[in-house]
């Protein structure tokens, strides 16, 4: 796991957006933002995209996880719940994974565990590994 945490401490967007890997295990992984003004939308409240950022990171550290070196191929999310202050968090759960391709649900929750967004990706599994990447 820690080739995992040393892949994601590179991701300079997940930096700049305030996102922090919390925990990663095999086909799973939290991730969560501290919330700021510079996350808002014109309304107040968290833009889309950076609830999309924390969701796609997560559920990137989770189809890494198992050390291949995988890649989103498709992504969507559904937005619940609007959100303006505190914390986001976004828990990634693997649904199915083979050879090529591995499937996953985010949730991402506010401080209060409510829903504000779900979001499914499904990654391409290459041939290389993490550890290609990392050393």
């Amino acid at each position: 796991m820690e080739r995992i945490k040393a892949l994601f401490e590179k991701d300079q967007f997940a930096k700049l957006s305030g996102i922090e890997l919390v925990a990663v295990s095999a086909g799973k992984a939290t991730a969560r933002m501290v919330l700021n003004a510079h996350h808002w939308n014109g309304l107040g409240t968290v833009h889309g995209g950076a609830i999309f950022t924390l969701a796609d990171f997560a559920f990137a550290a989770a189809s890494n996880s198992h050390g291949t070196l995988a890649v989103a191929i498709n992504a969507n999310i559904s937005f619940t719940k609007a959100a303006s202050t505190g914390e986001l968090r976004a828990e990634a759960r693997e649904i199915a994974r083979n050879f090529k391709l591995g499937t996953y649900t985010v949730e991402v929750t506010d401080q209060d565990g409510q829903l504000i967004a779900l979001f499914q990706g499904m990654a391409y599994r290459k041939k290389e590994s993490v550890g290609d990447v990392v050393e």
